[in-house]
């Protein structure tokens, strides 16, 4: 199962040549995986004001086709390797039917600089979306 994050793209997002900058593709991996947390572990986000610190500690992104203002494009995402501490999330970009990039990044939970068990409800939420 994917868990699926709408986006039209804006003329901000663009760059002189009328593409999208290369760097907005990982902020909307961020976007999708923050939506993911309102939808389906909102308790994350309280943790997050408190102890709880999600660290990026690793992101790319494969570029396959170029999108443009008002293109409407759909990010997939769905959790790959899940250990104690770490989640690996991997995204699909899609135009219409076209793949046009796909992505990854990996996150670790951490309280007090130290690793800490990703949360109950954080793994609960992410089972139904793991890679087969």
């Amino acid at each position: 199962m994917d868990y699926k994050w709408h986006h039209i793209v804006t003329f901000e997002e663009t760059n002189l040549v009328g593409n999208v900058y290369y760097a907005n593709h990982i902020r909307w991996q961020g976007a999708c995986r923050e939506m993911f947390l309102k939808d389906h572990a909102p308790d994350i986000l309280e943790q997050l004001y408190q102890n709880l610190v999600m660290v990026t500690t690793r992101v790319s992104c494969e570029y396959f086709n170029e999108l443009f203002a008002f293109d409407e494009v759909i990010l997939t995402m769905r959790a790959g390797e899940v250990t104690s501490s770490r989640v690996v999330m991997l995204f699909d970009y899609i135009r219409a039917d076209e793949l046009i990039a796909r992505g990854e990044q990996q996150i670790a939970c951490m309280s007090q600089n130290q690793p800490t068990p990703i949360p109950k409800s954080l793994r609960d939420a992410l089972t139904p979306y793991l890679s087969p």
